[in-house]
């Protein structure tokens, strides 16, 4: 016979059962924000993308003419030159084994911010060569907001003749976007050029100034409880903002394009982060040291 329960005696609270559908309203936002970052990513991926394999066109269309394909394989914005990889082909009678070699000596002027012409000989197959070109307009101290600008043309003499000429122009260098516009040039194929920073590194080094804004915020708070609480000397605290100095300038060395110290990273984000955690350690020890020998005089 079942034992009457006493109604005095207090009831055990029942433990809530666990449920495998409560995760589901955390995670759920967490899967649409990923979904959201990764459509945005890939959208502009591909934009950067499209416009770094667009190739820019200027100059004739004949039939009997020299084709210069111009590429930037490189941008050097502290010298401020870039590298330009050229290609030429020989159209029409101009050109012999499907234009990969003139008729008569070839030769390519340049405009003036190029630093060197090109010389082919006759019959002889058209090699790749590479130019360098100077910029102006820009300083590498506007990082990672710089910008240059700079024209390339080519005018070409086959035999002695002026021949037309087509400039096909594209970019290749990841760190910088290059925007061309055509110039008024009558026996000349020429672009004016302008470089800037691509979308990704200007995201990139914009993100690298919040972090590092971030890590000096989280380093003063940490040295505000610190030095209000009297804590002491806390030692894995101390350790955390040593290891945040050293490691904010380990960061700062990884920005894409290896920026000079004094650019606008540093004057905006780096400088000032380094010296809040500098001033907080030295906060926190001077802190730390007082209260540690005052409760050592404390009988």
């Amino acid at each position: 016979m079942a034992t009457p329960s006493d109604p005095r005696r207090p009831r055990r609270p029942r433990r809530p059962r666990r449920s495998g559908g409560s995760l589901l309203p955390v995670l759920l936002p967490i899967v649409v924000l990923i979904v959201a970052a990764v459509a945005v990513g890939s959208s502009l991926q591909f934009t950067e993308r499209e416009s770094v394999a667009t190739v820019r066109t200027v100059g004739s269309g004949a039939a009997e003419r020299v084709d210069v394909e111009a590429t930037v394989q490189h941008v050097d914005a502290v010298a401020k030159e870039l590298d330009l990889r050229v290609w030429v082909t020989v159209h029409g009678t101009l050109g012999e084994a499907e234009g990969a070699a003139p008729v008569a000596d070839l030769s390519l002027q340049t405009s003036g911010a190029t630093l060197s012409d090109l010389e082919f000989a006759a019959h002889e197959r058209l090699a790749t060569r590479d130019v360098r070109v100077a910029v102006a307009d820009g300083s590498i101290s506007d990082y990672p907001f710089d910008g240059y600008e700079t024209t390339i043309g080519f005018r070409a003499r086959l035999g002695g003749r002026q021949v037309p000429v087509r400039l096909l122009f594209s970019n290749n260098d990841t760190l910088f976007s290059a925007s061309a516009r055509p110039t008024a040039a009558r026996q000349e194929a020429a672009m004016a050029l302008t470089l800037t920073r691509s979308g990704s590194l200007l995201v990139f080094a914009v993100f690298m100034m919040g972090v590092m804004w971030a890590l000096a915020a989280a380093v003063l708070l940490g040295a505000w409880y610190l030095t209000t609480r009297g804590q002491g000397l806390v030692w894995p605290a101390l350790s955390w903002m040593a290891a945040t100095l050293f490691a904010l300038a380990a960061f700062r060395n990884t920005a894409p394009g290896s920026p000079p110290i004094g650019c606008v990273l540093d004057w905006f984000a780096f400088l000032w982060a380094e010296t809040v955690i500098a001033l907080c350690l030295t906060v926190v020890v001077i802190t730390g040291v007082r209260t540690a020998l005052r409760s050592e005089d404390t009988p």
